[in-house]
This record gives C-alpha cells, structure tokens and sequence, in this order.
C-alpha cells in the first residue's frame, strides 16, 4: 500500500549507497556497511541488477529507494522449488511495517505465480527486528542451525531459521 517493488535500476546507486552506509544495516544481515559509492556500485551489479525476483523498495510518495528484497536459492536447501527471502531497509524505516509488508508480497508471489514449494527465512539469533518480520508472515520456526554463517567480519554465526 505504502510502496512500489520493482527492479533496481543503474540509477538508483544514491539511495542504495545513502542506506548501504549505516554500520547498523549490513552486520544485521552479515554484509558489511558500505565505504563508497563505487563499492554500493560493485554490489548492484553483482546482486541487485537485472535479477529475477530481486526488487528495490521504493516509496510510492517521492520513488526514493529504502529497502531491498528479493527471493533467491536457498543455499542450505538442495530443493529446486525452495527459494530464501532476504531483505534490509534503511534504518530510518525501521519499525513502520514496510519489510512485512514487502514481505508478504514477495511471498505470496513466491507461492502464487513461481508456483514454490517453500521459502525459506533466516536472521541472526539477536536480530529481533527480522524475526518479527517473519513471525507476521506466517514462517513457521523450524530452529536455530549452530555456526551456519561465516560473515564479512570472519565471525562464525548462528542461523534462526
């Protein structure tokens, strides 16, 4: 209601950049934050642009882009019809509900039109925010997978899935 998913765009290297930079934004996911624009630049075209089912979150107000969201293979499944959800959002947005309900779009599309058999979510043990998200989505907790993740600092990490 509150806003458009559709696909990232070339243009579109401020507004990720603006949010990538934040030290509180990546590490929640794993990545690490970003130090420039060309390095923002890199990671749009390795992961964001012209992707299959991976969008940007834009308000439906100004077009600005706050978030990003996107199914992908999940790569602790070897199920060709199980796809991983992940997103983040500036930290500005945090709290207002967007990543539900970009999530709950982005799910119902999963199952509705690529016809999945499941999709998959996971955060860290102390990312409340994210498991929230997945909470109102209907994700049922399956457990936690014990040092699943090495992330961009070297730190081994736990996986709620």
């Amino acid at each position: 209601n509150r806003m458009i998913l559709r696909p990232f765009q070339a243009e579109d290297i401020d507004d990720l950049y603006n949010y990538a930079k934040n030290p509180k934004v990546g590490p929640a996911a794993g990545w690490k934050p970003h130090h420039s624009k060309e390095e923002s630049r890199i990671i749009m075209n390795e992961i964001f642009l012209e992707k299959d089912n991976i969008w940007a979150m834009t308000h439906k107000t100004d077009g600005r882009v706050f978030g990003s969201i996107g199914l992908m293979p999940d790569p602790k499944r070897q199920n060709d019809e199980a796809q991983m959800i992940g997103y983040s959002i500036a930290e500005e947005e945090w709290g207002n509900g967007l990543t539900t309900e970009a999530a709950q779009a982005v799910v119902k599309y999963g199952f509705e039109v690529l016809h999945l058999g499941l999709i998959s979510a996971y955060c860290y043990p102390d990312n409340k925010r994210s498991a929230r998200v997945m909470e109102k989505c209907g994700f049922l907790y399956e457990g936690t997978l014990l040092q699943s993740e090495k992330c961009f600092d070297g730190i081994i990490r736990d996986n709620k899935c």
